[in-house]
Formats: C-alpha cells, structure tokens, sequence
C-alpha cells in the first residue's frame, strides 16, 4: 500500500495581538485611530456614544484666533458619494476654548491634538504659544488647508511660505506639531517634505476637496458659500495617492516624518489601505456623521486586519505597498 501523502505543515497562526500603538514623531498613541476635526465637536457631544479609552486620540473642531460666526447657509449639501461642507470655521475663539473645552478635553483618556487655523502668519504662532504647556494638549495640527475661508489654503499652497510658518511655529511651542495639506495643488509632495523638512513631526493628508454643487432650476449654488470642501468616499482615492506620493518622497530624502492618512475612511479595509500606501495613522471624518461608534468598530476590527497579514504591530504594515 502507497504511503499516505505528506503535505508540509500550515504557517502557525498569530495567537498574541499585535501592538497597535504608533508614534507620530513625538507624540505617542495608544492605536492609530484619530478623529478629524470638525467631524466629532468637543467630544462632549458624543460622550454617551463614544468609548474615549479606546481611540488613538481625539481632534477637537478647529478653533481661529478670534471668534468666527461662518459662513451663510447652506453650509453642508449631501452628494452620491461624499458630503460638501462650508461651514466657515464658526467656533467662539481660543481664549472660549481655553476657558470652556479644554479643562473637560483635558480629562478624557486619550490624547488631544488641539487644531487651530490662522487668518494670518502671526496669529498661528500666537495661538501655539498660548496652548503650549497647557493640561491637556498632547499635540497642535496646523489647518492651513481650509477652502472654506478667505486665505485658508494660503501657507499650503507654496512650500516656501509653508516652511516659514511650520518652522516659526516649531519655535513658538515644545508640543508636537502636525501639519494638514490641502490636495488642491499641483504637487502635495512638495509641500510635504517642505513641512517635513522645516519640523513638523508628522504631516496630516489631506483636507477637503474644493467642490460646489448646483441648483440647476433656480441657477444658483446650493452653498451660501458657492464652493465648499469635498469629504468621504468620493476623495479616498485621491486621499491614497496623496498619502503614498507623500511617503514615496520623503523616504527618497532620508525622512522617516509620518503621515496621516485622512479622507472617506470608514471600513477597516479602508484603514489598511493607508497604512500600506503609507500612513501612520488615520483620521475618521465624515463616517462620525452616519455612524458615530464607527471608531469603536475600526479599532475592534484593527487586530484581525494586521493577523491576516502576520504582522505583529501597526509599523510593519506602513509604507509596503508593492509597485
């Protein structure tokens, strides 16, 4: 009689999960689940919902120098694929921020990245300078890369005047800082490794997408503000390749900077995607609307993810696309 034919034995399976902390520079997380900001208010707002222990770390809405009131309504239209925004930056200014948000942000377990936005260069450096050392803020993300107001996009369109910025702010505080790009340029990886290279300890990729939609029968735009920025499904495509043309150019320079990713994440396959184009982490953005626990289900679903590829931690997976 034959001998029974052998088969070589199967790969052993993971038993232990894999770490899912991830360093952003300085800045350490407890997994590399974010919130973006303006997509989650003050976290107070979803407190009942939300287990803050469980996130990497939470992005308050963005807050100016002064108080903004925003811009005139219509400020959100849904479309097939995504939702416009133009909301202005309506928030009551960072001394309210300081004196009302932040002592409650302060408590909750997981770290805080404070976004602020400037109307101009001065502005950015004075409010790094007043969070700097505050209870509560693990790390500053500098928004200049909104479309929705007057000069929003101004310091992340050109990498000189970004270096300037991200290189005076870098002296104005010791808290980690990230810088978040606008995808509306010619090449975001210049700007990039413009960040990079001036001190930024992580880069966020990207913001909005600029957009408008109409109402053809009256032949006016639906947005008070005309045009608006672009968020979910519709621009993670366009996310992918900003995150992994960003990577590919800093790792041609010698820089190790993480990314984050951002822009219609929603599903844990969405989240491995950006790790493996790049990112570090990732921030959830518009999913917060339709499924505020959808944090809670990425970071549960996270460990199975990284099993399949016998990865043992977030840091094996980031930046192996094979092209």
């Amino acid at each position: 009689m034959p001998p029974a034919p052998s088969f070589p034995a199967a790969p052993a399976l993971l038993t232990a999960e894999p770490d899912l902390r991830v360093s952003l520079g300085r800045l350490a997380l407890r997994n590399p689940i974010l919130t973006a900001s303006g997509t989650f208010g003050y976290a107070r707002e979803m407190e009942n919902l939300v287990d803050f222990s469980q996130l990497g770390g939470i992005l308050p809405k963005t807050v100016t120098k002064a108080p903004r009131i925003g811009n005139k309504p219509w400020r959100t239209v849904e479309t097939c694929a995504g939702l416009l925004n133009s909301i202005g930056l309506d928030n009551d200014g960072i001394d309210a921020f300081t004196l009302h948000h932040l002592p409650y942000l302060a408590t909750l377990p997981t770290a805080i990245i404070v976004s602020i936005a400037g109307a101009n260069h001065d502005e950015f450096v004075e409010m790094a300078k007043q969070l700097d050392g505050l209870p509560g803020v693990a790390a500053i993300e500098l928004n200049i890369s909104c479309p929705n107001v007057a000069h929003g996009v101004d310091f992340g369109v050109d990498a000189a005047t970004c270096v300037k910025l991200v290189t005076a702010v870098r002296a104005a505080t010791k808290t980690p800082i990230l810088a978040k790009l606008t995808p509306n340029v010619t090449r975001i990886a210049d700007i990039a490794l413009a960040a990079a290279e001036a001190g930024a300890d992580a880069i966020s990729l990207i913001n909005t997408v600029l957009g408008m939609a109409i109402d053809w029968k009256k032949r006016r735009p639906l947005l008070g503000n005309v045009m608006g920025g672009l968020s979910g499904p519709a621009i993670k495509p366009i996310a992918l390749r900003c995150v992994h043309q960003a990577y590919q150019v800093l790792k041609s320079k010698g820089l190790s900077t993480p990314l984050v990713g951002i822009g219609g994440i929603a599903t844990v396959d969405d989240v491995m995607e950006f790790l493996v184009a790049g990112a570090s982490a990732v921030q959830i953005g518009t999913a917060n609307y339709y499924d505020p626990t959808v944090t809670m289900k990425l970071v549960a679903a996270l460990p199975g993810a990284l099993k399949s590829l016998r990865a043992k931690s977030i840091g094996e997976v980031v930046g192996t696309l094979n092209t």
